[in-house]
């Protein structure tokens, strides 16, 4: 691959056109168009707690055998192989609790000192996995609190990934990213973003992942960014995923402050932000029907009836700023105003999987979580339960197979 990441994604070559050499004139240089690589930058392993604490037990190692083509066995003792190996991996664990699963299983002596780490592994050798889940999420996330507060299990956990990267990095073959996800949801609204490092693991693990736990305003990730850059000299780049569920906050008019945008706020946030993940397993965020009614491929992978956590019923009101086609529009409006486009963004697709397996395929779906793998008789079950109503819950055969990155 091209040495800079940043700006190899955030120049997308999403080329589909057919060989119509006799009705189109050619490019003038069409070197570049054909090497076209794929990759998926958004994929957990079980060193996520709302993948390792509710059945996925593959490790980074096993995510990238199977996207280079290997046979792995899955969480569930499924035999699993891709179809065509991938050119790129991004393993994008959580840095909220970050390795919480692992330290459950391995009996961290840290962990079992804290009590409510205690309570979580109590739980899970009781066989109350989900249990386990279910506090995590109802004592951090949903509060926005970091209930374990021991950063030497996140800083090991870390130090762990980052090197299994650099093992797996083969230059001109594959090449394996260091990455996490920083989860800020808003009164649940789904603000979240996947971080990629272009840098191995000496100047990644320099720096332990910024959690949301740390600031859930995304000008603060920023700056955490900007401080990485500074202090390592290495590269870095964020990618919000899934405004679809953010109740019209991702690409809203205001900033977490209330304020308006300014000139400023618009250069950092297309410094930062160069590339938008507009469809993964969580729905389609390209585009809405409601938005682009003559448009018949705009209900694809729809989901609009509520925010992430299932809280706030959506409203017509809140799709313009949730949904890349028309956020393009409005960064050419701010462009005219403000002298600066907040919203030149390429796109992508990701897996967001949960199983550590990155797969897409729709025609032979395989699930985005362990306990919906391949078997006989499995269930649709409820995958984002409502914290309101059961209306505004998800299910599991309403999840989009797609995506990946093509580069």
């Amino acid at each position: 691959m091209p040495a800079n990441l940043k700006y190899l994604l955030a120049l997308l070559l999403l080329q589909s056109l057919p060989a119509l050499a006799d009705e189109f004139s050619p490019y003038l240089d069409r070197q570049g168009m054909e090497q076209v690589y794929w990759g998926d930058t958004h994929l957990h392993s079980t060193y996520s707690s709302d993948a390792g604490l509710i059945g996925n037990t593959l490790e980074p190692a096993d995510a990238y055998r199977f996207a280079l083509g290997e046979e792995v066995v899955s969480s569930s003792g499924v035999r699993a192989r891709i179809n065509r190996p991938l050119d790129f991996l991004v393993l994008s664990d959580h840095a909220e609790s970050l390795g919480l699963p692992v330290a459950v299983r391995e009996a961290n002596p840290t962990l079992l000192a804290n009590p409510w780490g205690k309570a979580v592994y109590d739980l899970f050798a009781a066989g109350k996995g989900h249990e386990g889940f279910m506090k995590w999420a109802l004592d951090g996330m949903l509060p926005g609190r970091d209930p374990l507060n021991e950063p030497s299990i996140n800083a090991d956990v870390w130090q762990r990934q980052a090197r299994a990267a650099d093992e797996y990095n083969d230059p001109g073959n594959f090449t394996a990213l260091i990455g996490f996800e920083w989860t800020t949801t808003n009164n649940s609204k789904n603000l979240h973003r996947v971080v990629i490092l272009r840098d191995d693991a000496t100047r990644a693990t320099q720096v332990i992942p910024f959690s949301s736990w740390q600031s859930p305003d995304p000008e603060k990730l920023w700056d955490w960014l900007e401080a990485y850059e500074r202090d390592t000299g290495g590269q870095i780049l964020a990618i919000p995923h899934n405004g679809n569920l953010s109740n019209g906050l991702m690409f809203g008019p205001q900033r977490s402050d209330g304020s308006v945008f300014d000139a400023e706020y618009a250069k950092r946030r297309m410094q930062w932000e160069p590339v938008v993940e507009v469809t993964q397993i969580k729905g389609d965020g390209e585009a809405h029907p409601w938005l682009s009614p003559e448009d018949e491929f705009a209900d694809f992978g729809t989901w609009d009836r509520a925010d992430i956590g299932g809280r706030d019923p959506k409203t017509n009101d809140m799709l313009e700023f949730e949904y890349a086609r028309s956020t393009l529009k409005n960064g050419l409006a701010y462009e005219q105003s403000l002298g600066v486009n907040p919203f030149q963004f390429g796109m992508i697709g990701a897996s967001d999987s949960h199983t550590g397996l990155s797969t897409v395929r729709e025609e032979n779906y395989f699930s985005k979580f362990a306990q919906a793998e391949p078997r006989p008789g499995r269930a649709s079950g409820v995958t984002v339960p409502s914290t309101t109503s059961p209306e505004l819950s998800w299910r599991t055969d309403e999840e989009v197979a797609s995506g990946l990155a093509g580069v």
